[in-house]
């Protein structure tokens, strides 16, 4: 198998991009259809609170096995084996903090958005806007990752060669995207997260069983093989240290890494909004061990798909190819079953950005329209209301074509960063001040506020005088020097500041708590009593 400038020989690219325009045409069949229903906010918002708990279980395992989790992880794995399969375990685990701590509480204390729980019995105004600050920053970086993700992938996919054939396919996935989210709001976005869903597990499950078939059926033998294949440090492929293990830095970047994934899925805005599109609470709860069980399923496979893809296409092809550990599994479908499976999984690729970053649209167009814009700037006014779906379909189209353009811009960046930042704000701004306006009765104003700005100023401050950014071969600027903090994630330090300046801003801010209004909340959290009103006061 040889690895071209623009792409995989052996590879078709004509039939790829049929495969990819067969899904998208019957997506957009289906999104056209659900648009018919698609009326008022809740419509375009929360899907009329219609979708049952098992069918929003596979929209939320859609959403959230974005291509990092198909493409990186199965490459991490087959690149460097335990310390790969260990972003797997983060990501699951995650969803348990998400089940146990906030699913059902948010289901039956907000209405569309994260900012409606966290305002819920604060000032109005300044924390609504602090929360859509938050959400719209955590949407921002993730969706560059999708973006940057779809233009360089599409030089090993589809044969495109060059930053302008790149770009052109950054445009095409925005627009589909803002097709989708303007076209059938929330009711079709989670149409086409549930079909992904669906192609994406059927197809890493043939894979799965097709390279356990090359090696009877005994897992022993494809770790032997992928050891055999790994070179001099092949041995290091069956234990924990190959990524992570070389100095006591990079150990701690490990752990500040896993902090961020476990606790930052359960503030990560995309995700929490999907509670709000089935009708009780018991159902948000019903769809989260859902998206546990596909999702830990998912990731079983790529434990066999990353070693497969040591095994059968070797570490130096992967490093080799346009997109480097993220070709891994497309290298893996064409040495298995030709350009016809490397066409399949070329299109499931593409689903999976498309159907994530369709779900971000949303998100940030919802927090956007409904938070600034009818709470903030309307004041909650009902008359603004009516206008409300209007100014979030033009906020979708604003937030695609930024995202559009910013993915092209950052195009050939090291990437990596733009998901941890993501995941590091969620955890450090938005978790933090979840827990507290849920738990805590003294919990005031001054606290979200300091929780919500600290914890995105002093995340993305870390980040910027990190290696990611300068100091480092894989830095953004390589030849610049203001990396004073050493580690990659700053989940370990921005994580604990932030729950420490939500215990801070309460206690010395002067505002009292109402404990009247959180009494109210409890109740609601509790017993899901007046869950489907509006939240306002």
């Amino acid at each position: 198998m040889k690895v071209l400038a623009a792409g995989v020989e052996g590879s078709n690219p004509t039939l790829n991009i049929s495969i990819f325009a067969v899904f998208v045409l019957i997506t957009l069949v289906i999104v056209f259809r659900a648009s018919r229903s698609t009326k008022t906010a809740t419509d375009f918002y929360a899907a009329g609170h219609s979708f049952t708990g098992p069918q929003n279980g596979i929209a939320i395992s859609g959403d959230y096995l974005s291509a990092a989790s198909f493409l990186g992880i199965a490459g991490a794995i087959a690149i460097y084996g335990y310390d790969g399969f260990l972003y797997s375990i983060g990501f699951l685990v995650a969803w348990l903090v998400a089940l146990l701590l906030v699913a059902e509480l948010l289901r039956n204390t907000g209405r569309f958005t994260m900012a409606d729980v966290l305002s819920f019995r604060m000032k109005q105004g300044p924390v609504r806007t602090a929360a859509a600050i938050s959400t719209l920053a955590v949407s921002f970086f993730y969706l560059l990752a999708q973006m940057n993700g779809a233009g360089g992938l599409v030089a090993l996919l589809l044969g495109v060669s060059g930053t302008a054939g790149q770009a052109v396919v950054v445009a095409v996935v925005g627009v589909i995207m803002i097709i989708y989210v303007l076209v059938g709001g929330m009711k079709g976005t989670t149409w086409v997260q549930i079909i992904k869903a669906v192609l994406l597990i059927v197809g890493a499950f043939v894979m799965t069983v097709w390279v356990l078939g090359k090696y009877g059926f005994n897992l022993s033998a494809l770790l032997g093989d992928a050891v055999a294949h790994g070179g001099k440090t092949g041995e290091a492929l069956l234990g924990p240290g190959k990524q992570y293990g070389a100095t006591s830095t990079s150990q701690l970047d490990f752990l500040s890494l896993g902090i961020a994934l476990v606790l930052g899925t359960a503030g990560l805005p995309h995700v929490l909004m999907r509670f709000y599109t089935v009708p009780t609470a018991k159902e948000a709860r019903r769809s989260v061990v859902w998206a546990i069980v596909l999702i830990g399923i998912f990731y079983l496979f790529t434990l066999v798909l990353g070693y497969g893809a040591g095994a059968l296409v070797g570490p130096e092809t992967i490093n080799g190819a346009p997109g480097k550990v993220n070709s891994a599994a497309p290298l893996l479908a064409l040495a298995l079953g030709g350009p016809i499976l490397l066409g399949l999984i070329s299109a499931v690729a593409f689903a999976t950005i498309l159907a994530v970053v369709a779900g971000l649209t949303i998100t940030a167009s919802a927090s956007f329209a409904h938070d600034i814009y009818v709470n903030v700037i309307k004041k909650g006014d009902r008359s603004a209301a009516k206008a409300e779906v209007k100014v979030a379909r033009w906020a979708a189209v604003v937030i695609g074509l930024v995202a559009i353009v910013g993915g092209i811009a950052t195009n050939g960046q090291n990437v990596a960063f733009l998901v941890a930042l993501a995941f590091a704000i969620a955890a450090s701004a938005n978790l933090p001040t979840i827990l507290y306006t849920l738990f805590w009765k003294r919990f005031n104003t001054t606290g979200s506020l300091w929780s919500i700005y600290g914890g995105v100023i002093i995340t993305v401050g870390l980040i910027v005088f990190s290696p990611v950014v300068s100091g480092a071969k894989t830095s953004i600027f390589p030849s610049a020097h203001f990396d004073w903090f050493p580690l990659s994630n700053p989940g370990l330090v921005s994580i604990p500041l932030s729950f420490l300046l939500g215990y801070l801003g309460t206690v010395l801010g002067k505002d009292r708590a109402d404990e009247a209004k959180y009494a109210e909340m409890e109740v609601r959290a509790i017993t899901g009593a007046h869950a489907a009103q509006a939240v306002h006061h």
